[in-house]
């Protein structure tokens, strides 16, 4: 056996097993949380076109500082990082401004709708 395949744990038929047991648990995750996400996004245009139909201000800070927090909280009791928990948050929210942009120019408003919905 070359030491290249000793050295390398997959090798292993107990290892290697349950690490493609894993990665498919992974796959199952990333798959729901795509779909988790495009739900999120069904329901955050219809805020964005609710709020281009009558004229809702554009950003809510109040609204924003309450989903930092509660997001934090969140990240806190399930052990993640909330660094990490706001860096998502914030891609999100690109994400959202970006569809309320369309939607803003589209029924000829200006400016981003909303931050966060």
């Amino acid at each position: 056996m070359p030491s290249d395949e000793r050295s390398d744990p997959t090798q292993d038929p107990t290892i290697r097993d349950e690490i493609l047991r894993l990665r498919g648990s992974i796959d199952n995750i990333d798959g729901a949380l795509v779909y988790l996400l495009a739900e999120r996004f069904k329901f955050t245009q219809r805020v964005g076109e609710l709020k281009a139909h009558g004229g809702v201000a554009p950003a809510d800070p109040q609204r924003e500082q309450q989903q930092i927090e509660r997001l934090t909280s969140i990240a806190l009791e399930a052990g993640l990082d909330p660094a990490f928990a706001e860096k998502f948050r914030e891609f999100i929210v690109s994400e959202v401004i970006r569809h309320h942009e369309r939607i803003a120019a589209a029924h000829g408003s200006a400016g981003v709708l909303d931050t966060y919905s």
